[in-house]
């Protein structure tokens, strides 16, 4: 019983507060929302390829489960492009590419409350049905982390919170722009954030008789966090070339891999 409170704690962590702090940055002037989001993508992704090189690649590979090193490569693989082919179908992600600098203009646009057709509207739909489902997954993530190991559990739930934080902003973003209010956009964000705890739940019923199979749920988990950060968030961090805001880059990143690897040390 113990272990399911730890679930649902740090499920909330990674999706409720998440879209709670998210929604706080519309509060800021748009100069520190240009200078801060950006940061937190950076930090975002070391903190996603930590817990993905330093945690749960680690523990899918370790003794206790009889894995061949083999396979957990081959899942690897097969998540990354899985993912891939996830995106392409509009799937898996739906703004994604709306952070960073992006995110900025469009958090200074005007709300809009009335005259958008019903495509912005069904835009705004979609946004919150393809989150939901994220969020979902995220918590089968976060369940079989800590039936592994509670310490990876709380790894992998701040590596997704760190990850939630820009994503949800940019949900905000594009919520405004289908017309929604900001009061509209955060209760219908918190209901989506609530996907992450009905993952958790059902995973946690249904792994526990398939603990088997949690290696192999490790790495596909490693292997979203990877193509997230790869795929996803390096390459805005590439339309900000000076030198002072690549050294910037390159220290939050360091700083996401050091706060996993400390967390998960210190924990350990």
């Amino acid at each position: 019983m113990d272990l399911l409170f730890w679930i649902i704690g740090f499920s909330l962590l990674g999706g409720l507060l998440s879209v709670v702090i998210a929604s706080s940055f519309l509060l800021l002037s748009d100069k520190h929302r240009a200078t801060t989001v950006p940061h937190l993508v950076s930090f975002a992704i070391g903190a996603l390829l930590g817990a993905s090189f330093l945690g749960l690649i680690p523990h899918a590979i370790e003794n206790q489960y009889n894995v061949d090193p083999h396979e957990i490569g081959l899942t690897l693989l097969l998540g990354l492009l899985l993912f891939f082919l996830l995106e392409k179908m509009v799937l898996w992600r739906h703004c994604h590419s709306h952070h960073g600098d992006e995110v900025i203009p469009e958090l200074n646009r005007p709300d809009h409350h009335g005259g958008h057709n019903h495509k912005h509207e069904a835009a705004g739909s979609l946004i919150l049905i393809g989150d939901a489902i994220h969020n979902f997954v995220d918590g089968i993530l976060i369940t079989a982390a800590f039936m592994t190991d509670v310490h990876l559990g709380i790894v992998t739930a701040l590596a997704i919170a760190a990850h939630e934080i820009p994503q949800e902003l940019g949900d905000f973003v594009l919520l405004l722009h289908s017309g929604f209010t900001r009061r509209k956009a955060l209760y219908y964000n918190i209901l989506s954030s609530l996907g992450t705890v009905v993952g958790a739940l059902l995973a946690y019923f249904l792994l526990a008789d398939m603990q088997q199979y949690l290696p192999y749920i490790l790495v596909v988990a490693a292997s979203s966090f990877i193509y997230v950060a790869v795929a996803d968030l390096i390459p805005g961090l590439h339309t900000r070339i000076r030198p002072s805001e690549t050294l910037q880059q390159i220290s939050l990143i360091a700083a996401g891999v050091i706060f996993i690897f400390i967390a998960h040390s210190t924990l350990h």
